[in-house]
C-alpha cells in the first residue's frame, strides 16, 4: 500500500491546503460517518522527506513528516494550554479513507485530539504487518518521543513486544493481540456481538438460505465473528448456511469484490464481511443483493444494498488511557469493551428490514448489554456436530479471543 512519488513543492501545499479542509470537517464530526478513499489521499503529504506545516485560524495545526520511510500527520491544537504537548503516535495497516478499520481508528484519534487538546496525536498508515516494516516505523515513534504508542493490527504484536523491550518508559497499547508486558496492553472489542445481531437479519431475509462471507485472515478474531454471525443465523434459520471465502488480506478493493462475486455466483442472496473495504457492499450493489459493512457504517458506499454495519467506537478507549498515561497512573492490561461500555454497535437498519426483525434485533442488543444474553452459550457444536460448548455454559474471554473452529452452519474450512 506505499506509494512512492516525486511531488513539487507547490503542488505538496496544495494538497496540505486540501488536507485542511477535510480535517477540519471531520474534527467539527464526531458521529460515525464515512469519508470516500480520495480523503485519505489528501490527508498525508510528504514532500520529498522535508517537512510542510500550517496553522488554519481554527488554531488546529497540521504537520507531514517522513517517519521510518513513511508518511506520517500530526494534528494538534495550537489553541490549547501553553507548553510541551503530550506526543501519542497511531499505526495503521490500511489508509485513513479505507472506510472500515482504519477509517475507525482515526475517527477516534480525532476525538482524541478534541477532548485532550495538549494533546499532539500523530499517525503512520499502510504500515505493512511485517516485522522488517512494522518493527523500524514503531521504533522510531518511540525514539522521537512519543510517550504511548497504539498499534492497531494484529499483525504488529510482535514488533510492538519487541520495541516496547528497548524503551521502558514508553507505554505501548497494541490492538486484538494477546501479548503483554509491563509496558505494553492489549485492546479489543466485542466485534461478535453486533455480527451476532446481523446474523439474525441475514437468517430473517434470505430467500435462497446461502449467505457469503468474506474473510481477510484466519486469526481467532475473524474465526469467532463467523461463527458468531452464523449463530446469529441459525438461531432464527437452521437450513441457512454461510459460505466462507478467504482473501488473506485487510485491505484489497478488487481482491474482496472478486471474492463477493464468486458468493453471489455460487447461490448467496446476502453478504457479510471482515474486511477494510465497502467492496462487498458495492458487489452486493451491483447484483441487486443486500450485504453487511464492517468497521464503520458503510451505507453511504452501497445504500441500496446495505442492510446495517457492526461497528466499533475506539474513542473512550483512546481518552482513558491517554489520560492515565498523562496522569503516571497507566497500568498494562486487556481491555475487552463490548455494547456495555459504548465500544460495538450496529448500524441503523435498512427500511426494507420487516419490523419484527428489528425488534428481536433490539431485544438481543438490550439483552447483550444487561447481561442477560451471551452469544457463545451453549449448547455449540462444531462442524462436526461435535459440542464444544455445553447446554447452559458459556466461553470465557480467554476462549473466545481463541476461537479455532467453525460452528455448525459454516461452509468452509480454516487453512492451518
Amino acid at each position: 500500500m506505499k506509494k512512492s512519488r516525486s511531488i513539487s513543492y507547490v503542488s505538496a501545499l496544495a494538497g496540505l491546503l486540501m488536507a485542511l479542509s477535510l480535517l477540519l470537517m471531520a474534527c467539527g464530526d464526531n458521529t460515525a460517518t464515512t469519508v470516500p478513499a480520495t480523503t485519505a489521499a489528501a490527508a498525508a503529504t510528504t514532500v520529498a522527506g522535508t517537512t510542510v506545516a500550517a496553522t488554519t485560524a481554527a488554531g488546529v495545526t497540521v504537520t507531514s513528516t517522513t517517519v521510518a520511510g513513511v508518511a506520517a500527520t500530526t494534528v494538534a491544537s495550537t489553541a490549547a494550554t501553553s507548553g510541551e504537548k503530550f506526543k501519542v503516535a497511531f499505526v495503521y495497516v490500511g489508509p485513513i479513507g479505507d472506510g472500515g478499520w482504519t477509517f475507525a481508528h482515526e475517527q477516534a484519534r480525532l476525538k482524541l485530539v478534541k477532548a485532550l487538546p495538549n494533546v499532539e496525536a500523530t499517525y503512520i498508515e499502510s504500515v505493512e504487518e511485517t516485522p522488517s516494516v512494522a518493527e523500524p516505523v514503531i521504533n522510531e515513534l518511540a525514539q522521537k518521543g512519543n510517550k504511548i504508542i497504539f498499534t492497531t493490527s494484529f499483525g504488529y504484536m510482535d514488533p510492538t513486544i519487541n520495541v516496547a523491550k528497548k524503551f521502558p518508559n514508553v507505554y505501548f497499547e497494541h490492538a486484538t493481540g494477546y501479548k503483554t508486558a509491563a509496558n505494553v496492553a492489549v485492546y479489543q472489542v466485542r466485534q461478535y456481538q453486533p455480527r451476532y445481531l446481523a446474523g439474525i437479519v441475514a437468517g430473517k431475509m434470505t430467500k435462497s438460505n446461502i449467505i457469503g462471507y468474506v474473510a481477510a485472515f484466519p486469526i481467532p478474531e475473524v474465526v469467532g465473528g463467523i461463527d458468531a454471525f452464523t449463530l446469529g443465523v441459525r438461531s432464527v434459520n437452521p437450513n441457512a448456511k454461510v459460505k466462507v471465502v478467504w482473501t488473506n488480506t485487510w485491505y484489497d478493493p478488487g481482491l474482496e469484490k472478486t471474492a463477493a462475486k464468486s458468493l453471489l455466483d455460487a447461490g448467496a442472496d446476502i453478504l457479510a464481511q471482515h474486511q477494510d473495504t465497502p467492496s462487498t457492499l458495492q458487489a452486493a450493489q451491483e447484483a441487486g443483493k443486500y450485504a453487511f459493512g464492517n468497521d464503520s457504517i458503510m451505507e453511504s458506499y452501497a445504500p441500496k444494498a446495505h442492510l446495517a454495519s457492526p461497528y466499533w467506537d475506539w474513542s473512550l478507549y483512546y481518552i482513558d488511557r491517554v489520560k492515565a498515561a498523562m496522569a503516571g497512573t497507566w497500568k498494562t492490561g486487556s481491555y475487552f469493551g463490548g455494547f456495555k461500555e459504548g465500544a460495538v454497535d450496529l448500524s441503523p437498519l435498512n427500511a426494507a428490514v420487516p419490523d419484527d426483525v428489528k425488534k428481536l434485533v433490539d431485544d438481543k442488543k438490550a439483552a447483550m448489554k444487561a447481561g442477560t444474553f451471551d452469544v457463545y452459550t451453549g449448547p455449540i457444536k462444531d462442524q462436526t456436530g461435535a459440542v464444544k460448548v455445553a447446554q447452559g455454559a458459556s466461553l470465557s474471554d480467554e476462549q473466545i479471543v481463541s476461537i479455532d473452529y467453525f460452528v455448525e452452519g459454516v461452509d468452509g474450512t480454516i487453512p492451518k
